[in-house]
């Protein structure tokens, strides 16, 4: 099934440690961490909620992978060499290291802390969007299908995957919009456009006189069901609404 949807990673700075128990050594750490904003996603923000990962933990084989190579891998629910656990904190990972030299190596890189991050990659199952404060588009993780969890060398992968990120959102927003097809990195181009559309799904009325209402979540809902809402553009109004928005780019955003 994930196979064909838009697959998206997270990091969090959330240390991971090996600790040895009998003659065998284990990987573990936070994989994710629940309501904590993340940085610039391509002209959004994000935090995952604590009903993330409640389904899949219990029904996804998920994999432990180093750095999210499939090459190097630690451990697996289906094997039961990971075990998952969801507590206030958030995505809990531990996996039994096998005999192997790759993972001797990785058990010697955390004890000298060398490597001391964790990511997850997952699906979007369940999104909801709203405002921040600020008035900047916030995105928060409802339920995900999780594929992998893996303690990473370089943390900061946001940047090389915003795009992917961007897309795997946007995409689902579009749709909410009555957008269906489209291109999103044209149509979908500026933070104002997702600022303005988020707005006019919450307000399709007007009636907050241009003013964003704050901490309105957007729920998730397939784009047939969507576009038969009273409360949701049409799709040419959604059209013009985005491809009109002529602001300046994210990076010039601060909050």
């Amino acid at each position: 099934m994930a196979q064909n949807r838009l697959l998206e990673r997270r990091t969090t700075t959330g240390e991971v440690e090996a600790r040895a128990k009998g003659s065998s050594i284990y990987v573990e750490g936070y994989a994710s961490v629940f309501e904590s904003r993340s940085g610039n996603l391509g002209g959004f923000v994000e935090k995952v909620k604590n009903t993330a990962f409640n389904k899949t933990v219990k029904e996804a084989d998920v994999r432990a992978l180093w750095n999210h190579d499939p090459q190097y891998v630690l451990g697996r629910s289906g094997a039961g060499t990971l075990d998952m656990s969801v507590d206030a904190n958030g995505l809990y990972y531990r996996a039994l290291l096998p005999d192997t030299s790759y993972a001797r190596d990785l058990a010697n890189l955390l004890e000298r802390r060398d490597v001391r991050e964790s990511s997850f990659t997952f699906f979007k199952v369940q999104d909801e969007w709203d405002l921040t404060e600020e008035g900047y588009p916030q995105r928060s993780l409802v339920e995900v299908g999780l594929i992998d969890v893996a303690p990473v060398t370089f943390p900061a992968y946001e940047s090389a995957t915003s795009g992917v990120a961007r897309r795997a959102a946007l995409d689902g927003l579009a749709k909410r919009c009555g957008i269906d097809g489209c291109n999103i990195e044209s149509t979908l181009d500026t933070d104002e456009a997702i600022k303005r559309a988020i707005q006019r799904l919450i307000e399709p009325d007007g009636s907050n006189d241009g003013e964003p209402r704050k901490n309105t979540h957007v729920d998730s809902e397939d784009a047939t069901t969507t576009q038969r809402n009273s409360n949701v553009l049409s799709r040419d109004e959604a059209r013009k609404l985005l491809a009109q928005a002529e602001l300046d780019d994210f990076e010039n955003f601060t909050f």
